[in-house]
């Protein structure tokens, strides 16, 4: 028998876009926007928030399959919702888009959860610390080096000890560039900051050994994705050849991805708004600590605090600078960071965050449904 009594009511999305100033790039990808898709759980007059970062296809998963399979559940049973959700999604493949979807309302039912018992996420999910350490991340190719400084000087602001840049230039075709870059950023930065680098998979695995040997001479400490994070064979090859910390696992969606990558990276990278949101991510940092590695929440970081706070195992969050500017323009109570360290608000229930007016300055026509008649989010300080 539920200790509240409470049931999920209905599943209700909203898509935002939020355009960057100016075309940015890393090793292999381009993009000028990002797209939010939010979850709402209601529970009579409570709620709960989660969010991933996707495409509006997120949105319609959600309406046409997860808000049946969740609809009517206990709200203490967020396993089981989780499962349900999952099994829902079988024939559609429970990876990518749809572990998305599933990731932004498996977060808003540990949010509502936390609301309807009236205590912090930190407090239910237990912390293993009180403030959760950031390093600062962006520094993309299409940045020059007074951008670049620029960004550094930011994180430099806000206390991180540690600053992570995009290498990888053009799927690893200019690697004079790359080298070119990590050492303005050395110098940009300088000697008390340790440097990490992100390739987005964009270096063979022979590029990424030789890449590697210079990183390692530039006092380079980070070496993520150096080839494709689907590529574990060489994963494990560039790891044993280098010896910068190689990483991986922002892509990982379940634990069959993570289980196969942890024999092969130094630290364990999980996204919450990728992996099964809080419920995926708190068993992905269990798995990485049976096998004796640190996790790191990649990007996201006010989505990540509370969750962060709980893994003993946590080495940090990245403070992407993309979100780092969106999340406050998305949510109200984002938590605030101060000498290297993000700050969850240990007073407000839940994670504390709510849809702010002013997204709906970025937010995008609600998407049709079409197995499910889940309601569309109501308008946020207007009509969409």
């Amino acid at each position: 028998m539920s200790i509240t009594g409470a049931s999920i009511d209905a599943v209700t999305v909203a898509v935002y876009r939020f355009p960057t100033d100016r075309p940015e790039a890393d090793g292999t990808l381009t993009w000028n926007a990002t797209t939010a898709v939010t979850a709402t759980v209601h529970a009579g007059n409570r709620q709960g928030l989660g969010w991933t970062y996707s495409t509006a296809a997120a949105a319609q998963v959600v309406t046409d399959h997860l808000a049946q399979a969740i609809t009517g559940r206990d709200v203490m049973d967020t396993p089981g919702a989780w499962s349900a959700m999952h099994r829902a999604c079988r024939n559609l493949g429970t990876r990518g888009l749809v572990m998305q979807a599933i990731s932004a309302v498996d977060i808003a039912l540990w949010d509502l959860k936390a609301r309807v018992l009236g205590i912090p996420l930190t407090d239910l999910f237990g912390r293993a610390r009180e403030t959760v350490p950031v390093y600062g991340s962006g520094g993309f190719t299409t940045l020059s080096d007074s951008e670049l400084a620029k960004q550094v000087d930011e994180w430099a602001a806000a206390g991180c000890p540690a600053m992570k840049i995009k290498i990888g230039q053009s799927w690893g075709t200019d690697v004079d560039r790359d080298i070119m870059r990590v050492n303005s950023f050395r110098e940009i930065a300088g000697p008390a900051v340790d440097l990490m680098v992100d390739a987005n998979g964009g270096y063979t695995t022979g590029q990424a050994r030789r890449v590697g040997a210079t990183l390692e001479r530039l006092g380079v400490v980070w070496f993520e994705e150096p080839v494709s994070s689907d590529d574990i064979t060489g994963l494990g090859v560039v790891r044993a050849a280098v010896r910068c910390d190689v990483t991986a696992g922002e892509y990982a969606a379940d634990l069959y991805d993570i289980d196969r990558l942890c024999p092969v990276v130094d630290c364990l990278q999980l996204d919450a708004t990728r992996c099964g949101g809080y419920t995926g991510w708190l068993r992905g940092a269990a798995i990485a600590q049976a096998h004796n590695l640190h996790v790191s929440a990649h990007c996201a970081p006010a989505l990540h605090a509370p969750v962060a706070a709980a893994a003993p195992n946590l080495r940090h969050v990245e403070l992407f600078i993309d979100h780092a500017r969106l999340e406050p323009l998305l949510v109200d109570g984002t938590p605030t960071v101060r000498h290297g360290t993000l700050h969850p608000d240990g007073r407000a229930s839940g994670h504390g965050m709510t849809i702010a007016a002013r997204a709906v300055d970025h937010r995008l026509a609600a998407p049709e449904h079409a197995d499910f008649d889940s309601p569309a989010e109501p308008p946020i300080g207007g009509s969409p």
